[in-house]
């Protein structure tokens, strides 16, 4: 037989044993179906859940299980359902899965226990100390947030796309905490970076990677550029590390000289997971959790003030009412700019970048509203659903800045606003991202008026579904005012 021959016979094979494989899955499903309360069918999550959630939340009310292949995940409907399990459970709901599409990435932010808290208590510290230092963080977003601004007025009111700019703004701050300097827009590394960002947001395998691991290993696929990707970033940082070390400071000055300093002087703790392999996974968690879900959401705002020009106008006025025109904005204004606040927290409402969120683990059995879920069973909380809850939103889907504004004009918080999760697993980065929105989306409204290029009539406002929830490529005009 021929080379061709045999290659072909064995791909027949591989998929009638994933047909069958699949057969098997369903028929057993038949028989587990009463072991879980409110089950639903055995599908691979790989299309719009967010439309799904709505339809079965409707079914079977707000705490069901989804069947993937003859894995239970719980999942969590609307606020009540959600802060249940995140905030009061926040402990016992606190693991994550270490299924083997992550295993195989490896996130440091995505394991659990000792290393996990470790890692997060002190990433958390350092970039509080950076952030309150001398040469502050503050700082350095208004610097990017002004040289944004430059780039804009630049495009002299032609139509352009905005998102490589902002991109490039957004991880130079994090890049900043971590490194210590910012990237040129002209550095191929940083190109790289940006590019592959992008594309590895868009992957939608790692429920089937991790249903066929082995398999899927072997094909090709969205998951080999984010796998390739993670091999890219995981250099990049290493060279940054291997510099650091030659400076060799007493100074610390960014994130990699706290972490070699805490490397040294952990040295003899046999409970330390202070290394070179942590800290750089660390350095990729943060680099990529600072750059793309803060980028998208500014992407976002910017088309939503193209769709809806009164509010932008009305945003502009408050900001030429409280602000003079060379005062340096930081987030201290947000208290004097209630509405601009609220425009803020209603694009992240509204956008939900980060779509429902990363599934956890129970680390002991518990009880959420009255179902008992054992240790070690996955659970989704739902935060698209919590964001778009009727109960707590007067117009869910409806971009509407009033759902954070009193009768009076006053700026107020909402309990069901949750889009960096909350409890054990908030998002790290959350007081950082708020800074940068509201500093980088404040200069450009009151740099700039924003208009669809001339001919455009209609926006796209549907998402591209992925890990993160992007905006299709869109083209606008900064009018300078």
């Amino acid at each position: 037989r021929s080379k061709n021959f045999d290659k072909m016979l064995g791909i027949t094979e591989i998929f009638i044993a994933l047909v069958v494989c699949l057969l098997i899955l369903h028929h057993n499903y038949r028989k587990l179906l009463n072991r879980y309360f409110s089950a639903c069918s055995p599908w691979f999550i790989v299309t719009n859940f967010l439309l799904q959630t709505l339809q079965l939340t409707n079914i079977y009310g707000n705490i069901y299980t989804l069947w993937m292949g003859q894995t239970p995940l719980v999942v969590l409907n609307g606020y009540k359902a959600v802060k249940d399990g995140i905030v009061t459970h926040s402990e016992e709901v606190s693991g994550r899965p270490l299924t083997p599409f992550y295993r195989d990435m490896m996130g440091i932010f995505l394991t659990n226990g000792h290393t996990w808290k470790q890692q997060r208590r002190f990433g958390m510290t350092i970039i509080r100390s950076l952030a309150l230092g001398k040469n502050n963080l503050e700082h350095q977003i208004q610097r990017e947030a002004c040289h944004l601004v430059d780039i804009f007025t630049n495009t002299e009111g032609k139509p352009f796309d905005p998102h490589t700019s902002i991109v490039h703004a957004i991880a130079n701050i994090i890049c900043a905490v971590v490194f210590g300097h910012c990237f040129s827009s002209e550095d191929e590394s940083f190109r790289n970076q940006q590019w592959d960002l992008t594309r590895s947001a868009f992957c939608l395998t790692p429920q089937l990677y991790d249903a066929f691991p082995w398999l899927m290993h072997h094909l090709p696929g969205p998951h080999q550029e984010v796998f390739a990707y993670n091999d890219f970033m995981h250099r990049l940082v290493m060279e940054e590390v291997q510099a650091h070390e030659r400076q060799n400071t007493d100074d610390p000055q960014d994130l990699i000289d706290f972490y070699l300093a805490q490397i040294t002087k952990t040295t003899d703790d046999p409970t330390s997971t202070f290394n070179k392999e942590n800290m750089v996974q660390t350095v990729v968690d943060l680099l990529l959790g600072g750059t793309e879900t803060t980028s998208t959401t500014l992407l976002w705002a910017l088309l939503y003030m193209v769709q809806y020009p009164d509010i932008q106008e009305k945003v502009q006025r408050e900001i030429e009412a409280v602000l003079e025109p060379s005062h340096v904005i930081s987030y201290e204004d947000r208290k004097q700019l209630p509405y601009t606040n609220a425009v803020i927290h209603e694009a992240l409402r509204y956008s939900n970048v980060t779509s429902v969120g990363v599934p956890r683990q129970c680390l002991r059995s518990t009880t959420l509203l009255g179902f008992h879920i054992k240790k070690g069973t996955l659970v989704l909380p739902n935060l698209h659903s919590v964001v778009y809850d009727t109960e707590h939103w007067a117009t869910p889907w409806k971009f509407n800045p009033d759902h954070f504004l009193d009768l009076d004009g006053n700026f107020v918080n909402k309990e069901a606003f949750l889009p960096f999760s909350a409890g054990h697993r908030v998002c790290l980065g959350e007081r950082m991202a708020r800074v940068e929105l509201f500093i980088f989306f404040t200069n450009l409204l009151r740099a700039f008026t924003f208009q669809l290029p001339e001919g455009v009539k209609e926006i796209n406002l549907e998402y591209i579904l992925g890990a993160i929830l992007q905006p299709h490529p869109y083209k606008l005009c900064a009018i300078p005012r």
